[in-house]
């Protein structure tokens, strides 16, 4: 609950801090989500599409 009392400045700042460090932490949590959710897309389709689109038939000689 939001409290209706004018804070000291020392609070406020504590508060602002506290703030900033709990956004901090749900952005690098949402990027790092992101980032895990778009690693599995890219697994889930490299296991399911056909290996020779992938791995053409001679790509390993020169």
């Amino acid at each position: 609950m939001h409290e209706a009392r004018i804070q000291p400045y020392r609070e406020q700042v504590a508060a602002e801090e506290r703030r900033a460090a709990q956004r901090y932490a749900f952005r690098r949590n949402q990027t790092l989500g992101l980032v895990l959710l778009a690693a599995l897309i890219c697994l889930w389709w490299l296991l399911h599409t056909n290996p020779a689109w992938i791995f053409p038939a001679g790509w390993w000689r020169p």
